[in-house]
């Protein structure tokens, strides 16, 4: 776009109004009852809810900002540039379990990835300009062609737009559908581009708009007159509600049902009126109606013992509630929970929310590392927060664990601060209670001495870190701005420091635990290998990516004399300290016997022996030669490992079909076999374990061959790059379930 062109660009507000109409047009044209936008905010990883429709904003908290990272329909759908279709409750908790926990209504839902640039159409095919352009040559209106649906990776798409039907009537995505909607959100992108080739890009607020859904049309006085005689005339109750629950229309009926005044009710939440229905199950199932948009009904009883029966019917703009005496004592009906006069209950199942959504997260978190990002990730969008600091009592002091929203050079003065010191964050540790201050002043009259203490924000909530009655912590949130934080928040942000609390205990356990095992692991294994003349030699370790486990894998390295050398490797079967321990009395034993001079059959024959004489009830897999550089041969012998595989000069490769020998540890009669092969000089001679070629879903001589195609086409690089190559090369990223050791030999 032209300089020119960029200075009549339409202004912020008329690109947002288009926006806006290109959402509520396909809410209508598509027959969903709910949509959302989601913009990108690459420079955070996160998604942020831009508009709503069809629901009130307050039932967005949760899903107000999502994880680029994270499994769902939403972020998928911009991370991968797909759309993503769920046909329903039980596809949703099959594909996102994660997000059913915390959603367990019935739905149907599309998530749209909105372009990563909006689609350039030709001339003849441009659509003509949206009302307010300069010119006409400024409209680039996308036609369906772009990025959407592709399934390709790399940069997120700009925004998701999400659309949801009551899974009743929507068990599939037609073609037509799937074109309007792909259409859509190729226009929503077209308007993103243009708004940031202006250099004014539009950014989601710190809250979700919510827009109407026009309606097809306002009815006259007399038409209003005519529906309120109607439903006056009924034998039920009538009532509505709009989105946000309040009651707009009721009948004299249902006033008398639920035994208020006309008055008190219209405008007002039924809940807040009437203490009897001020139980979260009550507001969960008016959530459920909204949500799934589908009818709902329940029964509830009156103070006075009288049950009511409430049926719920929901379209884009409220709800008709029929209420009529039921017509017995509901079976097996649970009492509501006592309730304050006047309390609301919404803010209360949004923390529960909030609870399922941390819990869910925090199930998947391994170490230190995954709780402090899985924790800031949930907290910080569900409570509007700018800034995280987790930090952890260690003896006297409280350390920084990890943060976000702050520079590195404020942690460092907070880090290792003494727990006798006086500040919020001692406090809270020490007193095991959450302090909150809502502004900076709050905060310089409880610590007016402690000036070092304070950072850019204004508003702060610390929140104690106890599990198993022992402080463990603290977790912080602040804020750019002054906050109030409510009682409703208060209470969930303190019954979420207990989740956070008892993950971190776990995690920094399993951490300690982790470095230990693998201090002990790395103890037992060479830190280098000899290097000799006439022989290159290259070897890798890497444990495996899925768990934290160590490993028994092994190798070694042994020179006999000046020119025969000894090559190990081998697999002992578990990933645990009793493994590594085993692991190292196997290499000691190699050693030792190929020391003595024993032939590579005698070898495994003889460690053979000594495992199963102490009885490890673990079995180990071992591949054991002799190398003569001087004769220029090997002479190899296996005890159920993996078989190796030569590469010759010329860059044929070979899988070497040794004689099966048991593994070790079975039995202690097993006998094995040597064989002896020429390795002249550029020969090279690749020894594995089990972890390098195992793909999931894949046969095993497949992967083998693969392995081994790899090995003839890069084999004539130096090794050292080739290892690498061998051990990454060869297994799609974060599918390594086993740990893997990699030895390369090749004589010169």
């Amino acid at each position: 776009m032209s300089p020119g062109r960029l200075r009549h660009a339409a202004p912020p507000e008329v690109l947002r109004d288009r926006m806006d109409r290109e959402v509520t047009t396909v809410v209508r044209q598509v027959g969903a009852h709910m949509a959302g936008l989601y913009l990108t905010v690459p420079e955070d990883g996160m998604l942020a809810l831009e508009t709503v429709t069809g629901v009130p904003p307050e039932f967005t908290g949760p899903w107000a900002r999502l994880p680029l990272g994270h499994p769902g329909p939403a972020p998928d759908a911009a991370r991968e540039r797909r759309l993503v279709w769920i046909s329903g409750r039980e596809d949703l908790a099959r594909t996102y379990p994660r997000t059913a926990l915390v959603s367990p209504y019935d739905f149907a839902l599309a998530a749209v990835p909105v372009p990563a640039s909006g689609p350039a159409p030709s001339d003849a095919s441009a659509p003509a300009p949206f009302p307010g352009d300069a010119t006409a040559a400024d409209a680039t209106t996308g036609t369906g062609t772009g990025t959407t649906g592709t399934g390709t990776t790399g940069s997120p798409a700009d925004g998701v737009l999400v659309l949801m039907w009551p899974a009743s009537r929507r068990t599939r995505l037609g073609a037509a559908d799937r074109r309007t909607l792909t259409g859509a959100a190729d226009r929503i992108g077209n308007v993103l581009h243009r708004a940031a080739a202006a250099g004014r890009p539009l950014r989601a607020a710190d809250q979700p708009r919510v827009l109407p859904v026009p309606r097809a049309s306002a009815p006259t006085p007399a038409e209003a007159l005519a529906a309120a005689d109607f439903a006056n005339r009924l034998p039920d109750g009538v009532c509505s509600l709009d989105l946000s629950g309040r009651v707009t229309f009721l009948t004299d009926r249902a006033a008398g049902l639920l035994g208020e005044r006309r008055e008190r009710l219209l405008g007002a939440l039924p809940w807040a009126v009437l203490p009897w229905l001020a139980d979260p199950a009550y507001e969960d199932v008016y959530r459920s109606a909204l949500v799934s948009g589908g009818p709902v009904s329940f029964n509830a009883r009156r103070a006075d013992g009288t049950w009511l029966t409430f049926r719920l019917y929901p379209d884009t703009t409220g709800l008709s509630v029929l209420i009529s005496p039921a017509e017995e004592h509901p079976a097996g009906a649970a009492e509501p929970t006592a309730a304050r006069p006047g309390r609301v209950a919404r803010a209360r199942v949004g923390g529960i929310y909030h609870l399922l959504h941390l819990a869910s997260a925090l199930t998947e978190a391994a170490d230190v590392e995954d709780v402090v990002e899985r924790t800031a990730n949930e907290l910080m969008p569900a409570f509007g927060a700018q800034g995280f600091v987790l930090l952890a009592a260690e003896g006297d002091r409280l350390r920084v664990i990890g943060h976000r929203g702050y520079p590195h050079s404020t942690m460092e003065r907070f880090d290792a601060t003494p727990l006798s010191v006086s500040s919020p964050g001692t406090h809270a540790v020490t007193g095991g209670r959450p302090v909150f201050f809502g502004s900076r002043e709050e905060l310089e009259q409880a610590y007016p001495d402690r000036p070092a203490m304070r950072d850019s924000m204004s508003a702060w909530a610390y929140l104690p870190l106890i599990a198993s009655r022992r402080r463990i912590g603290a977790c912080v949130l602040a804020y750019e701005q002054p906050h109030t934080f409510t009682a409703e928040q208060r209470d969930s942000l303190s019954a979420l420091s207990g989740l956070i609390a008892q993950a971190l205990e776990r995690a920094r356990l399993y951490d300690t635990k982790h470095r230990l095992a693998h201090a002990l692991q790395n103890g037992l294994l060479p830190h280098d290998l000899p290097r000799p003349a006439g022989l290159e030699v290259a070897f890798r370790y890497l444990p495996a990516t899925q768990g934290m486990d160590i490993g028994g894998d092994f190798y070694d390295l042994v020179q006999l004399d000046e020119s025969t050398f000894a090559a190990v490797i081998g697999d002992v079967q578990g990933h645990n300290v009793t493994a590594a321990a085993l692991m190292g009395q196997v290499r000691t034993a190699v050693r030792a016997y190929a020391t003595a001079g024993a032939s590579p059959a005698e070898v495994l024959s003889r460690t053979n022996r000594l495992l199963a004489g102490l009885g490890p009830d673990l079995f180990t897999s071992c591949l054991y030669g002799h190398l003569d550089l001087a004769r220029h041969r090997a002479d190899l012998a296996t005890a159920g490992h993996p078989p190796p595989v030569l590469r010759h000069p010329d860059g044929r490769t070979e899988t070497l079909d040794l004689p099966a020998g048991l593994l070790l540890g079975i039995d202690q009669q097993a006998r094995y076999t040597s064989v002896r092969l020429p390795l002249p000089p550029g020969t090279l001679l690749a020894m594995y374990t089990d972890g390098l070629i195992e793909v999931p879903d894949e046969h095993l001589d497949e992967s083998l061959r693969a392995f081994a195609r790899t090995l003839g086409t890069a084999g004539d690089a130096e090794l050292e790059p080739l290892a690498d190559t061998l051990l990454h090369g060869t297994r799609p990223e974060g599918e390594r379930t086993d740990d893997t050791a990699l030895l390369l030999l090749r004589p010169s």
